[in-house]
This record gives C-alpha cells, sequence and structure tokens, in this order.
C-alpha cells in the first residue's frame, strides 16, 4: 500500500506513514469500510454533533449531519462525526447553564485528542452554541458553526404565538383567571409545530444570530427554518466550506477578533437580542483570548435602534425574519456601525458578504428612521448594588419603568419565591421592587433563569404586566420585562445583593445606568458582620468543582481554569 500525502496535516501524525502507530489508527478505522485513499492527506472534517432526545431543538440533528457529511465529501474531506454533551434548555435540572462549562471542556478535549484537521460545530439549543464555541476556541483550529434553525411559527386559534415569549403572557392570563386551563393546554400543542429550536428571538436564535455576526458561521445561518430546505443545503455548503477552511488555514483566531466581537455586540442591539449574549460572547472572547468587557456592550451597544420587529420585543417571529432576508439585511442597514472589513468564515470580508442583500420584509426589519426602539442595545447598570455590572434589556422593558424607585420584597431563593409570592397577604404592589437572590453562578447553581419572577397574582388579577424586578440570575432570551439581571458579585459570593432588606429603597435608572441602594455604608457593614455565605447543595462531583471554580456574570461565568486557549498540540502520543 503507497499512502500519497497532498500535504502535511494534522491528521497525519495519526495516520501518515508506515510505523507501527500509524498501522493501527488506520486499521481500526477501516473496520467501517474505509478505502486506503481515505488517509491520503485529505482534511479530515470532525463533526461535533450535539444531537439528544433530551434536547428537543437538536433533535434532527441526526437527519441535518448527512447534509454535512455530503458537502465534506464532496469538497474532497473525510467527515467523522463526534458527539458532544448536549445542553437542553427545556429538560436539563437544575439548568442547563451549569452544564455550559462541562460540555466545553467536552468538546475542547475531543478536538485536541482526536485527528481531525478542521470542526463543525453542530448547534441549536441555548447553551450548545456557547458550549462548542467555547471548547473549539480553546484549540484553534479551522472551525465552522451550523445552526439546526427555528421552528415554524406557532399558530393558535388564528393568532401567531411564539415560543416562550406567549408562554409567559398565556401562563399569567392562567393565573389572572382570564384563560382556563383547557385553553392553556390547546395552546401547548400549537406552539412547538416542527423541529428546532424557538422561533422568537430567545437565546437560541440570538446565539444563531452572533455566530453569523461573528463570522464563523455562513451568511443566513440564524434565519432559516428547520424543516426548510435551505436549511439543508446551507449545512451542504457548510461541510464543503470547512474543507476549503483547512486548505486555507482559516483558523478561529483569525476569525473572532475583537473588531468580530464589536459587530456582533451592534447587531443584537438591532435584533433586540436576548441578555444572555452577554455572558456568553464574554465567555468565548476569554476563550480566544480577545479583551471583551462589560464597558464595551454599553458602550458601543447603547446608541444601536432595535429594528428588528420580533417578539420578545416586537410581534413578528423567525419564520418571518427568514422571509424578510436575516441578519445580512440587518447588516446592510446598519452597515455604518459595523467593522465591515472583518474576516468571515466565508474568505470574505463582512462587508463583501452583504452587497446587494434586499430586505424584503420592511414592517419585519425596519428602516434606521422608524426603529422599534431608538436605542436598543443591553444596558450595563452599576451602583452600589452592583458594584461589577447588572444587565437589563431596554427593548423588553416597560418605558414607564425604567426610572423607578420603590421599595424592595426581598425573596432569599428561588423556594422562597415560589411559596410566597401568591400569598394575598404579602405586601406588595406595582410600585414595589421584587428582590431575588441565590440565583447566580455559585448560589443557584448555574445562574438560572428565574430572573423574570413571575408577578404576584393579585396584581395580575388587576390588570399590572410588568413591575421592576432585580436578580443576580438570568432570564430567558424568550422573556420580556423591565428585568435587571446579572448583579454581580452575586449574593451567594457576598455581594451587596446579599444584604437587601425587605422595605428598603431601591432606585433604577436606566438613562444614567446607576442601580442604587439607599441604605447607608453602616448600616451595609453590620448586616454583612452578620452574613453567612451559604452552603453548596452538593459537596463533591462536578457541582462542587464548578461552584468552587466558577467566575462572576461581569467576566462570562466560565471556570477560572479553562480561560485561554491552551492550542490543539497533544503533548503525547498514545502508544
Amino acid at each position: 500500500m503507497v499512502l500519497k500525502v497532498k500535504m502535511q496535516r494534522r491528521s497525519q501524525a495519526w495516520f501518515g506513514g508506515m510505523d507501527k502507530d500509524a498501522f493501527i489508527h488506520r486499521s481500526w478505522m477501516k473496520n467501517r469500510g474505509l478505502p486506503d485513499d481515505a488517509f491520503d492527506g485529505r482534511p479530515i472534517i470532525g463533526i461535533c454533533n450535539t444531537f439528544s432526545e433530551f434536547t428537543p431543538c437538536n433533535a434532527h440533528f441526526r437527519e441535518l449531519v448527512t447534509d454535512i457529511k455530503a458537502g465534506v465529501l464532496e469538497a474532497g474531506g473525510l467527515p467523522l462525526e463526534f458527539p458532544a454533551f448536549s445542553c437542553g434548555e427545556s429538560n436539563l435540572r437544575p439548568t442547563a447553564m451549569l452544564f455550559r462549562n462541562l460540555a466545553s471542556m467536552d468538546v475542547e478535549e475531543a478536538i485536541r485528542g482526536n485527528p481531525m484537521d478542521g470542526v463543525i460545530l453542530m448547534a441549536g439549543c441555548d447553551k450548545t452554541t456557547p458550549s462548542l464555541l467555547m471548547g473549539a476556541a480553546s484549540c484553534d483550529l479551522p472551525t465552522i458553526v451550523i445552526s439546526g434553525g427555528p421552528m415554524l411559527n406557532g399558530h393558535y386559534r388564528g393568532k401567531t404565538i411564539g415560543s416562550g415569549t406567549d408562554v409567559w403572557k398565556l401562563s399569567e392570563d392562567v393565573r389572572a383567571g382570564v384563560m382556563s386551563p383547557q385553553e392553556f393546554m390547546e395552546a401547548e400543542s400549537a406552539m412547538s409545530r416542527s423541529a428546532g429550536h424557538c422561533m422568537t428571538m430567545g437565546t437560541a436564535s440570538t446565539m444563531a444570530s452572533m455566530v453569523e455576526a461573528l463570522g464563523v458561521a455562513l451568511p443566513t445561518n440564524a434565519a432559516w427554518p428547520a424543516v426548510d430546505a435551505r436549511r439543508a443545503r446551507l449545512a451542504r455548503m457548510t461541510g464543503r466550506r470547512a474543507v476549503a477552511m483547512v486548505d486555507e488555514d482559516l483558523r478561529l483566531s483569525k476569525i473572532l477578533t475583537k473588531e468580530a466581537f464589536e459587530n456582533a455586540i451592534r447587531i443584537n442591539g438591532a435584533i433586540g437580542g436576548s441578555t444572555n449574549a452577554v455572558v456568553h460572547l464574554l465567555a468565548i472572547a476569554g476563550r480566544i483570548g480577545v479583551d471583551l468587557t462589560l464597558e464595551d456592550w454599553d458602550r458601543l451597544g447603547r446608541d444601536v435602534p432595535t429594528i428588528v420587529d420580533l417578539m420578545p420585543s416586537g410581534r413578528f417571529l423567525m419564520e418571518d425574519f427568514c422571509y424578510a432576508g436575516g441578519i445580512p439585511v440587518v447588516m446592510a442597514e446598519i452597515a455604518d456601525l459595523l467593522k465591515l472589513d472583518a474576516l468571515t468564515v466565508t474568505g470574505r470580508s463582512v462587508g463583501a458578504n452583504i452587497e446587494g442583500v434586499v430586505n424584503y420584509g420592511p414592517e419585519v426589519i425596519r428602516s434606521r428612521d422608524n426603529p422599534l426602539v431608538e436605542s436598543g442595545g443591553i444596558a450595563v447598570l452599576r451602583g452600589n448594588l452592583a458594584p461589577d455590572g447588572a444587565v437589563l434589556k431596554p427593548s423588553a422593558s416597560s418605558p414607564h419603568l425604567l426610572s423607578h424607585r420603590g421599595p424592595a420584597v426581598v425573596f432569599e431563593n428561588i423556594e422562597d419565591f415560589h411559596a410566597r409570592i401568591d400569598d394575598p397577604e404579602l405586601d406588595v404592589d406595582e410600585n414595589s421592587i421584587l428582590v431575588l437572590k441565590g440565583a447566580g453562578p455559585r448560589g443557584y447553581p448555574g445562574m438560572a433563569e428565574v430572573g423574570n419572577m413571575a408577578l404576584p397574582k393579585k396584581l395580575l388579577a388587576r390588570g399590572i404586566r410588568d413591575m421592576v424586578r432585580i436578580s443576580d440570575g438570568r432570564m430567558s432570551g424568550t422573556a420580556y420585562g423591565t428585568v435587571v439581571l446579572h448583579v454581580s458579585p452575586e449574593a451567594a459570593a457576598g455581594g451587596p445583593l446579599a444584604l437587601v432588606r425587605t422595605g428598603d429603597m431601591v432606585c433604577l435608572d436606566v438613562e444614567m445606568r446607576t442601580l442604587t441602594l439607599e441604605v447607608s455604608d453602616d448600616k451595609l457593614a453590620e448586616r454583612r458582620a452578620n452574613w453567612k455565605a451559604p452552603e453548596p447543595a452538593m459537596a463533591t462531583g462536578y457541582q462542587s468543582l464548578y461552584v468552587k471554580s466558577v467566575m462572576q456574570a461581569n467576566t462570562g461565568a466560565d471556570l477560572d481554569f479553562l480561560v485561554g486557549c491552551r492550542g490543539a498540540a497533544v503533548p503525547r502520543e498514545s502508544h
């Protein structure tokens, strides 16, 4: 047998040559019927598949991967699929965010330890996108992302309904007594009617948009529905492009630059994207070695108009966004705010990728002079209640609450909240500010999506549909309301949030970017002297490692020992 090596690939460290080790590596791979020339130096493309039947958003990946493999083969590469931990948002307890970093470790070590020259990341559900990209960024091989695509629009009794967003609305209507449980159950099946992830601009759609804005996915990645044939076509083109990227040595570090992250932040503002994008992009930047901070989020997003009229900020859904033209149209509309020279996985610049795009849905993707919200983006708040920052999404908030002062109604943890929120004796009105502790990275653990606390039933019955809410947790990207999130440091780490008591006056001023607890320093010092850190729920295992090592939300909530790019070099052979 003569092996003709076209060029020295990373994979040739396993499969090249005629020694015993190369024999072992090739021989075992041939048990699937691979021919000799499969190892002739052609690019070997690892396909990281987050398929799981426990992750409904990604359950169609068994079919989608066949199109990816076809594209790799058509371009002369060898596709080899491997699994990764699948962080399913809807089913995983206590929260999928607890396992984002674990999944990133899985991905990183799988990429580094296996004979691949390039990587395709199959992402869909909320945490699968950042976890895969974080792991890949720590290895820095040629890498491209393909998202699974959103579901088709939900339809219920003649109305369009969106996943997540309408869940919150309908469930509040049931609690308020204006919708029957039977009607609620009927809406359940009408909402999720095809394969794919949330079709609102929740975290899954936001992160699919972010990878496109970062340049690590092909144009139109974010919007084609999961069941549209053009999603399969995009998967095939992604497979082809992965092979070309290996030939070009187009590594992640050449694409994930500071300019790329700046573009993504501005696109997030324009689409009314999820607050979860903040912690995810900060974590990805930390892995690739880009200096990205909360200040960048506020500086770059503050004056970006929200022009995409999608739930939860607006009216439409991802299927409508797709037909309007998707992210390329948004980029073209705010092109003057973007770094158009930034390189993308196409091998071309952002500017070149969006040449000639047309907006076919001006109601869905509005013009700059007719925005949904004049100043969108993510507001970064600071003050004695959040010295290291907190975030709020103005486009999903009630304008009359963006400057608000009121007494705190404090819940020590989520169990305390559930036990008391509907108590008729709870001293609360629409001017109160709901404060939830123990929902941060250490405290939950995992920084759960509980920040958009349900309103008290007695206020819902009066027609109240929004209040100021503050927590160290997160909220679903599909959620809405005047909700302050990611308060740092968190309560479990001894942040000022731990010291708030019911009745304390709190002042929120989004325009001034302040969040203030109106309690004297002396009084806070007195309270701190009596404060004790909570005991973690698990003293051993992964949760214990997580609690000991997790960083705060303002730096991305990664594990401290995972920050940085370690590269793909393997220090030792396996034999």
